[in-house]
């Protein structure tokens, strides 16, 4: 029997990935090629002799300690497991601290690292609108106002809690969608860490690819949430012992920070100045803001939000995401910064920069800013920085994918009302399937020249919609359960037009252009169609709108008595206006 289960699982989770992964995407991509509507190009960093480091025998011992913590916490994890709630959700025992660096650890990822210091080196600190204007207060509202009716609900997901608002079609829906989403965007993770060990250490592509993924599914499926999660708060620790010696090292080298902005010339693209001196050191109008996608991504991607849920009071779980805020806000100068040191003081970059050609990319800015301004003896602890960081947004991407697919998808729809045992191995199984899938996945990531491009239009895709139906659903008691679902794929469809249009070059913006267009669209579709279809059907009675519906909700349920009496860092609205007030006074400042 316990052979035929694993035989189902399988064959299901494989059904799922080729009907769903590789006709929506790579059927799309071929006929789009073979009509001659687009062409491909590929995700690459320089020549492999332009940034190989030569590493010394202690830097891989470093990178090897590095690994055994790695493990030993997937081992130690397993201990813990006895339900299913442990497994996904860590059994809702952990404390603020803990859940509040796991969030934002999930989120330093490769795009955000590789990505966000290569849009340093290019546009400079406009760049700080990605944190300041589309992370900080989408984040904070989730933990002031969303996160009670999460944690409050008793919901294990995010697709579970559109079940009960709006039903099994809005259900099964957000549940696919965000399935199909975790396994492609864990893809790229697993393929930027591929490209850069090879261009680093000159492991092969292919050898990258299956250690890295196996050790990501090693400590997953031995402790599930609770080793990823107290992994993360592991790998926030390595990536800033990573990047604040790689900051403070490169701003000697340019003469602190005067002498960086002294350094910083105009960005040529095409034979034209597209980002000015100026324009790099202002971050007011801004060349970087995130539209719909921030909101979206940070207030209903279960990716973000099961860290949250894993917290083990009400007021713990609205403090994760309001404690991640203060690490988010900084974390650019660590991020950003070195890119802009690295177009200030790096001869290739610098090339680049002025003439926009030379052997390098943009993408290569953290790689050069290693490969030139770190000391011997730091480049193991660089190195397992950005391992860290890899493998720290594939784990959330693969965390999130398990509980998803054996609750909300599994559990829901497939196999019901079978013991814990069962669906913990359905959970482990799915790790296993979702691993294997994020390796043919990344191949896709590499059909893009910005991987950035490719995260923004699967957040238009996903996140957009999905941030339209919960608003107008969590403040409008009379949107029904028919509109949940029809404003979800009539936003979704949308956004895929949108690409379609961009890709064919009907649609041409520059840059980010046509993900912000897509995501616009399908916000703005979700809630016409939303608004539309609830005309002409029924709501659910208001009874059954409490702890789901901000009017219907008692206001006790925003309470924290756990809180009360206690200081001001133990409250989640104090915490949140000190954070709001410095994230304001940084927009003063750096305006």
């Amino acid at each position: 029997m316990r052979t035929h289960n694993i035989k189902q699982i399988v064959s299901f989770l494989w059904d799922l990935s080729t009907n769903a992964v590789s006709f929506w995407f790579l059927l799309l991509e071929h006929v789009l090629v073979t009509e001659g509507v687009m062409t491909t190009t590929t995700t690459t960093l320089a020549a492999e002799n332009v940034l190989r480091l030569n590493l010394g025998w202690l830097d891989y011992v470093l990178v090897a300690i590095y690994f055994v913590f790695v493990l030993g916490i997937g081992f130690i994890a397993r201990s813990q497991i006895s339900t299913s709630l442990d497994f996904f959700l860590s059994g809702r025992r952990l404390p603020a601290w803990v859940t509040g660096l796991a969030f934002i650890s999930a989120n330093l990822g490769a795009i955000e690292i590789m990505g966000m210091a290569a849009n340093g080196a290019e546009v400079g600190i406009s760049t700080m609108h990605y944190y300041w204007i589309g992370a900080v207060p989408a984040m904070l509202f989730l933990g002031v106002v969303m996160m009670p009716f999460y944690y409050g609900s008793k919901v294990r997901s995010v697709p579970e809690f559109m079940r009960r608002r709006f039903g099994p079609g809005a259900h099964l829906v957000n549940a696919i969608s965000f399935a199909i989403a975790q396994v492609l965007i864990a893809g790229v993770n697993l393929f930027l860490l591929a490209t850069v060990i090879n261009a680093l250490v000159g492991w092969p592509r292919w050898l990258s690819l299956i250690v890295a993924a196996a050790v990501v599914l090693s400590y997953i499926t031995l402790g599930g949430l609770s080793a990823a999660i107290y992994n993360e708060v592991l790998q926030f620790f390595v990536i800033l012992a990573a990047l604040i010696p790689l900051t403070v090292f490169g701003l000697i080298r340019v003469g602190g920070w005067n002498g960086l902005k002294d350094k910083v010339i105009d960005t040529v693209s095409d034979g034209k100045v597209s980002a000015s001196v100026h324009d790099q050191l202002t971050t007011w109008p801004g060349q970087a803001l995130s539209g719909f996608d921030s909101p979206g991504y940070w207030t209903t991607n279960f990716v973000e939000v099961q860290r949250a849920m894993a917290s083990n009071s009400m007021s713990a779980a609205r403090r994760s995401p309001i404690i991640a805020t203060y690490p988010k806000m900084f974390i650019p100068f660590v991020i950003i910064v070195p890119g802009m040191i690295a177009a200030a003081a790096i001869g290739d970059m610098m090339r680049l920069k002025s003439t926009g050609e030379g052997d390098i990319t943009y993408n290569d800015a953290m790689l050069l800013m290693v490969r030139d301004i770190l000391p011997n003896g730091l480049l193991g602890v660089a190195i397992a920085g950005l391992l860290a960081s890899f493998m720290a947004g594939m784990a959330a991407n693969i965390s999130a994918f398990n509980t998803v697919f054996s609750y909300d998808i599994w559990q829901d729809y497939v196999v019901k009302d079978r013991p814990d045992k069962y669906y913990i191995l359905v959970g482990r199984l799915a790790t296993l399937a979702a691993t294997i899938l994020a390796i043919f996945t990344a191949l896709i990531a590499a059909g893009y020249s910005n991987l950035m491009d490719y995260l923004q239009t699967l957040f238009g895709f996903f996140n957009a919609p999905l941030f339209a139906t919960f608003i107008l659903g969590m403040f409008w008691k009379r949107m029904t359960s028919t509109a949940g679902w029809a404003g979800l794929v009539a936003g979704t469809l949308s956004a895929v037009f949108v690409y379609i249009l961009g890709k064919s070059g009907v649609i041409d913006l520059p840059g980010q252009g046509v993900p912000f267009i897509a995501a616009s669209a399908a916000f703005v579709v979700d809630i016409i169609v939303s608004v539309a279809v609830t005309t002409v059907t029924t709501p659910k009675p208001a009874a059954e709108l409490a702890g789901l519906v901000y009017s219907e909700t008692p206001r006790e349920a925003f309470s924290d008595p756990e809180s009360a009496g206690k200081a001001w860092y133990y409250r989640p609205v104090p915490l949140a206006a000190v954070a709001l007030t410095l994230t304001i006074i940084l927009n003063v400042v750096f305006h």
